[in-house]
């Protein structure tokens, strides 16, 4: 199988309650080039909360997207400024989110029916920084799904001067369905997100939703100018090194499995010492060997461990012999 240009890019989508930045720490571990998503984070909330922890990250995780929740133009310009500030090297606007609590604050993927509003936000955003400032979104919402529907928002949107779009190749149910319904139940059409590479040639395009294994993201970079993969991520994290050696070929720098597992139980044992919970610690590394011999002994001496003695939890992730 012949190697995809590097210019091709692979990322890690946000996700609630998963990206967190030891999710992100180990992802690094594993893959130098993949592209980095912090949680989503509600403008708002950073303009009046604790900024150093919602703005948090370890300087090995670069290239590092932090994603942005919010429809008030002036407010969201704000916190991307304070994004900048931060260090981080991108800035992605949340229009995919269908959850109740997000349509109450009359963002996220509602948001997809007010291109104009979303054009207004953008626009103050990028004016604000000099970082890009991205967006994803779905491929429509409710009733309004046709192509037709996402043309004249892609359209709009790009005459702000957006040019990178991550899509989510499911419409969303605003009303319904759960926010994890909604990533189910909603069919896939990635043929969409394809035409509307094909349509905006000039425009990024990277296709989001449903992908299991490295033979789909290589199948999708033929469409496509990127691949951003989900929840697959933490049920089988080595994908990212499998992923690396497609598209990087030849590289020296890639770690064993067994040294990323090494150097992620230093990075507990550190971790443990500022009080950050062991169950936080363990999650993002619980697929380590997924489809390996001993992958099952693995897990459950994490649960347990986490359970009976966190404290022991570097030194268990360190000594795993399976």
């Amino acid at each position: 199988m012949k190697s995809i240009s590097s210019v091709l890019k692979i990322s890690v989508a946000p996700m609630m309650g998963y990206t967190d930045r030891h999710a992100r720490y180990l992802f690094r571990l594993i893959s130098p080039h993949v592209q980095l998503y912090t949680e989503m984070v509600i403008a708002k909330a950073l303009l009046h909360g604790n900024r150093s922890k919602l703005l948090g990250f370890n300087e090995e995780e670069h290239s590092l997207v932090l994603q942005l929740g919010g429809s008030d133009p002036d407010e969201m310009a704000k916190a991307a400024v304070l994004a900048e500030e931060a260090g981080y090297d991108e800035i992605n606007i949340n229009i995919g989110c269908p959850s109740d609590r997000v349509q109450s604050g009359e963002f996220g993927a509602c948001l997809m029916a007010r291109p104009v509003l979303v054009a207004e936000i953008y626009s103050a955003m990028q004016n604000a920084v000099k970082i890009p400032v991205t967006i994803k979104h779905r491929i429509g919402i409710d009733d309004q799904d046709s192509f037709a529907d996402l043309e004249k928002f892609i359209t709009q949107v790009s005459k702000a001067g957006c040019s990178k779009f991550i899509v989510h190749a499911r419409k969303a149910w605003l009303k319904g369905l759960s926010p994890k319904q909604n990533r189910v139940v909603p069919p896939l059409d990635y043929g969409r997100v394809y035409r509307l590479k094909v349509e905006h040639p000039k425009l990024k395009i990277i296709v989001n939703g449903g992908i299991k294994n490295t033979n789909e993201v290589y199948d999708h970079l033929a469409h496509a100018d990127g691949v951003m993969i989900g929840r697959e991520v933490f049920n089988q994290p080595w994908m990212l090194s499998e992923l690396e050696q497609l598209i990087y070929p030849g590289q020296d720098e890639l770690f064993s499995r067994d040294e990323v597992r090494r150097r992620y139980s230093r990075y507990i044992e550190e971790e443990l010492q500022k009080g950050t919970s062991a169950h936080l610690l363990a999650k993002p590394i619980a697929g380590l060997f997924h489809g390996k011999k001993g992958a099952r002994a693995w897990r459950r001496l994490l649960t347990e461990t986490v359970h009976n003695r966190t404290d022991h939890l570097a030194r268990v992730v360190a000594e795993f012999n399976p």
